[in-house]
């Protein structure tokens, strides 16, 4: 269509140019790889003094991908997202337990959410894991009460819940109150399961073209 790119590299490549020059704040080059993504992803340039990095996030999550971690998302539209193909290249795969048959009838009788029932009743499978949250801010809170116990201690907490109802808080529990897990959060409002996905994503391209 005349006036329109149409080359999906030539795409991407304008929109980072494009990105570049809307940031504001002084990012690692690894940082970048996550913030651009988050941007472009949102299409949104407000997004990036919302954006947190723990210092020992990306080489936590890199690690953990190195060993063929498995990424644990708590819903759906999360696990979709994942770059697949690349996260089996490194041994690892996605996975979400929300659909579980169990997960509906233990929420009720616990009195809590399906997303941490899913969560409750495969704990287990946290440990060295890299669990992203993009949609359930009750979910966050139980990766967050889960990986106080070592055994249940995922490498890395994407942590981005979107909503009006326990999304802020629960990130701001996450950043504000527990610095010693390795986290990647956007504070406020804003999030979901797409920019969950992304942050993961980024994460894995990374992995993939480097060794640690």
């Amino acid at each position: 269509m005349k006036g329109f790119i149409t080359d999906p590299h030539q795409i991407e490549r304008e929109s980072m140019r494009i990105i570049q020059g809307y940031l504001q704040l002084d990012w690692t080059e690894q940082e970048l790889k996550i913030v651009e993504r988050c941007i472009h992803t949102s299409g949104d340039p407000t997004l990036e003094p919302a954006i947190r990095i723990h210092p020992q996030a990306i080489e936590a999550g890199l690690e953990a991908l190195k060993r063929g971690a498995t990424v644990i998302t708590d819903v759906e539209m999360v696990r979709a997202g994942i770059a697949k193909k690349q996260l089996a290249e490194l041994g690892g795969v996605v996975e979400c337990f929300l659909s579980d048959p169990q997960v509906a009838a233990q929420a009720a009788e616990w009195g809590i959410t399906r997303s941490m029932a899913a969560l409750r009743l495969n704990k287990e499978r946290l440990k060295g894991s890299i669990v992203a949250i993009g949609n359930a801010p009750t979910a966050l809170l139980e990766v967050l009460e889960l990986a106080k116990d070592l055994q249940t201690r995922p490498a890395l907490i994407v942590g981005i819940p979107v909503g009006f109802v326990g999304a802020k808080e629960s990130k701001e529990l996450l950043w504000e109150e527990h610095q010693e897990f390795p986290s990647i959060t956007i504070l406020g409002n804003r999030g979901g399961s797409p920019l969950a996905a992304t942050c993961v994503n980024a994460l894995i391209y990374l992995a993939v073209k480097r060794e640690i």
